[in-house]
């Protein structure tokens, strides 16, 4: 709350610019680094050397990540000793990897610096820009709750995070969201809450948080976090 509430003028800027609902942006920042409480107290140039040579299985992964990172700190004028991030070399209050950040980062203050480690408005539009560049579509439905019809397609559940039917197939197919849906992509998901099995049908914009990580249990805790954080503010 005390997150949105000190950003929240920069925090309406975003949603406006870019679609991306204030909510969504303050949750993902939670989840990554606690509101910059947690942003990684490694060096990122040693985080990626090491990995890069150190660590067979994603070598080759984290020498290109160390390419990214000496493009950013030339391209910033940055001393690449000085830039702080994860044991992985994700970066600041979101955690963008370099080649996120050369991607996606933006300068929200124009200060000439894409200052993602203290500067949260550059955080936040970042955050912003990178939803939108994958997709994000401004006031439409992420993920809704669902009902199961007997004799429903056990195989479409959790098939992949890309929406790869539509609500009509899965409407055919036994799968009844709770509110109605205009016929779009979309996929069909099984996961264990509090009170046993849940059904839910995913969207483009759930399948775009997914594109910041790639776990639907992810973008489950991104959406939900930041619905309970609007209730919130909103004194619900």
């Amino acid at each position: 709350m005390s997150f949105w509430q000190e950003n929240n003028e920069i925090l309406k800027r975003a949603e406006q610019e870019f679609g991306v609902p204030a909510q969504v942006i303050v949750a993902i920042i939670g989840v990554e680094t606690r509101y910059g409480s947690n942003k990684g107290n490694y060096r990122v140039m040693d985080a990626l050397i090491t990995l890069g040579f150190d660590y067979p299985p994603r070598a080759k992964f984290f020498r290109r990540e160390l390419k990214q990172f000496f493009l950013l700190v030339r391209e910033q004028k940055q001393n690449p000793l000085s830039l702080m991030g994860s044991y992985a070399g994700a970066m600041g209050y979101g955690q963008f990897i370099p080649s996120s950040y050369r991607a996606y980062a933006i300068d929200y203050t124009n200060d000439d610096f894409v200052d993602i480690w203290n500067n949260p408005a550059d955080a936040i539009g970042s955050v912003a820009n990178y939803f939108k560049l994958h997709g994000w579509q401004s006031g439409q439905d992420v993920v809704v709750r669902s009902h199961i019809k007997d004799g429903y397609n056990k195989s479409l559940l959790n098939d992949g995070l890309k929406p790869k039917h539509t609500v009509k197939q899965l409407l055919a197919q036994g799968f009844v969201p709770v509110t109605e849906l205009a016929d779009q992509s979309a996929n069909v998901m099984y996961l264990q809450g509090q009170h046993g099995a849940e059904f839910w049908m995913g969207l483009n914009n759930f399948y775009v948080i997914t594109r910041y990580n790639r776990s639907r249990l992810y973008a489950m805790a991104v959406w939900q976090l930041g619905q309970e954080i609007a209730k919130a503010r909103q004194g619900v």
